[in-house]
Formats: structure tokens, C-alpha cells, sequence
């Protein structure tokens, strides 16, 4: 981590990424002010999400997640980019940015204009068979259960606590109705990598593509830039340590500590709507093509 205290973190930060190639890992943070919660933020609540295993073991499981998510889904389908996200769509626009990788499964990254994302996690918008592997729409499943449950939402009240990945935090899911695969009546789940669940390897790998593209070499050299996450999770941590070991320098924007300072070339106390929209101003004006 540089040292300088000459400078402000950020002016630090805008040093390190002029003239480079910039590739963007991000995390829950990033979509706060769109009004989607994190998990480890400094002022998040402490939260249990259900696991892989949990959702497998049977309708019980199955029929809490959905209740909650049905909830959940009917807000979260109302968010929109805020700064942040406009600050990395403008970014590849201008050529400064060459990819990003996203731990969040809200797609507003795409919304906003990002088109060479990988979605590590998935996509919340997605619904997957864990029978026949069918994939269809959240929005179709939504209205599925819309007439299994009527009235369902609205019971549930205004006041009912959005909790992150799309799920709301409800007392009681009893009478819940849970809508089976169309094609194979099979169990649906949302087409994203739970806790205790593995990303794919072709995706893990499209990452490491991603990144190892900013090593220096004949073309210049580029750098990453982390923005919302606090990498507690080996999912995403993995890339600054693979960055760091082949001298791709790393630029972190949190609110808060993160399991990967160790590995920063600078650090950026501070929020992704604050702050990104300064670094892309800047570094549009410097990028490499």
C-alpha cells in the first residue's frame, strides 16, 4: 500500500489508474444507494442467508426462501443504477474500462449501460430447475406465484425489511404456495450461486481471463479497480491476490476495512456514488484504447 500523505487517497487512486487498463470487481457496497442492502457494510444488521444445502433439504426450506423472496422480488425489480453504475458504463464507453466482474446479482450494472460484465454470482432475474436446468423468467415465476398466493405482498406490509440478494425478512411464510418447473415439475431455485455453493469453473476461469489481461506486458499494463465489496469471501478475493502476485496494481473504493487491504496499491475510504464518478471523470480522459 502506498504511503504518500502528501496526497488524498483519491488523487492517489487517479495516479495509479490514468493511462491504464482497468478492469472492475464489485461488490454489495456499490448498489446501496440504489436502495439494495449489503451484508457486511458497517451499518448492516447482522444476517443469516440461506445456504445451498439449506435450500436443498427440502419444500420447508424451499417454501421460507420463496415466500421471502416473492416479497423481496417485488421491490427489488424497482431499483435502478445509481452514480456508481453510471460511473463504470461510462467508463467502457470510453475505452478506460475493459471488464468488469460483478459479485452482485441485481443486473444493474447492465441497466446502467455495462455490456462486458461477468455476472460471478448469477442473476437474481434468472430461475434455474435444479431438475432439467431449464432457465426462465424471475418476472414469469413472479406472476406464477402472484395467483398461488393472492394478496401475499401486500399482507406482508410496507414496512417489512428488504433484505440483500432480492428477499425480504417475514415472521411467518405458513400457507406459503411454492410453483414447481413447468417443464419437469422439478424444484426452482433463482439462477445464482447461493452460500456454501461453487461458481462455475467457466466463469471463475472468464474471470481469471479478465484479469490476467492486465498484466504487463508489450501493450502497457493495466490495473483493478474494487469497488463495494469487502472481499470476505473467497469469490472475490481470490482475483486481488491474484492481481497483487503479478503486479497488477489494486485499487480499493469501501466504506470500511476489507479482507484484501493487504494487497492494495492505494485505498479509498469511502462510497462508490462519491467517489467512482471522480475516478471515471479523470480516467476517461487518460485511457488506453
Amino acid at each position: 500500500m502506498q504511503s504518500d500523505t502528501t496526497t488524498s487517497p483519491v488523487e492517489r487512486a487517479l495516479d495509479v489508474l490514468a493511462g491504464r487498463r482497468v478492469v472492475a470487481l464489485t461488490g454489495a457496497g456499490l448498489s446501496t444507494d440504489s436502495g439494495i442492502p449489503d451484508y457486511r457494510g458497517p451499518d448492516s444488521p447482522p444476517r443469516t442467508p440461506m445456504t445451498y444445502d439449506e435450500f436443498r433439504s427440502g419444500e420447508p426450506a424451499q417454501r421460507r426462501y420463496w415466500a421471502r423472496s416473492h416479497v423481496g422480488w417485488a421491490r427489488m425489480r424497482r431499483a435502478e443504477p445509481n452514480d456508481g453504475h453510471r460511473a463504470f458504463a461510462d467508463l467502457e464507453r470510453t475505452g478506460a474500462l475493459h471488464g468488469l466482474i460483478t459479485q452482485n446479482v441485481d443486473g444493474l450494472h447492465r441497466a446502467a449501460g455495462s455490456r462486458s460484465v461477468i455476472d460471478l454470482h448469477g442473476r437474481i432475474a434468472d430461475v434455474v430447475c435444479l431438475g432439467c436446468r431449464q432457465i426462465t423468467s424471475r418476472d414469469e415465476l413472479q406472476e406464477r406465484l402472484a395467483v398461488l398466493n393472492p394478496g401475499f405482498v401486500a399482507t406482508a406490509g410496507a414496512e417489512v425489511q428488504t433484505a440483500p440478494d432480492g428477499d425480504a425478512v417475514l415472521e411467518s411464510v405458513e400457507g406459503f404456495r411454492i410453483a414447481p418447473c413447468t417443464a419437469c415439475g422439478g424444484v426452482l431455485k433463482p439462477d445464482v450461486v447461493f452460500f456454501g455453493e461453487n461458481v462455475p469453473r467457466d466463469r471463475v476461469a472468464r474471470a481469471y481471463a479478465m484479469v490476467d489481461a492486465l498484466a504487463p506486458g508489450p501493450d502497457g499494463a493495466g490495473a483493478l479497480l474494487v469497488a463495494g465489496s469487502s472481499l470476505t469471501v473467497m469469490s472475490g478475493l481470490r482475483f486481488v491476490r491474484h492481481a497483487s502476485k503479478h503486479g497488477i496494481p489494486v485499487v480499493i473504493v469501501n466504506r470500511g476495512r476489507t479482507r484484501g487491504d493487504e494487497f492494495a496499491t492505494v485505498l479509498v475510504d469511502g462510497g462508490c456514488s462519491e467517489v467512482l464518478p471522480v475516478l471515471a471523470a479523470a480516467a476517461a480522459g487518460s485511457a488506453v484504447a
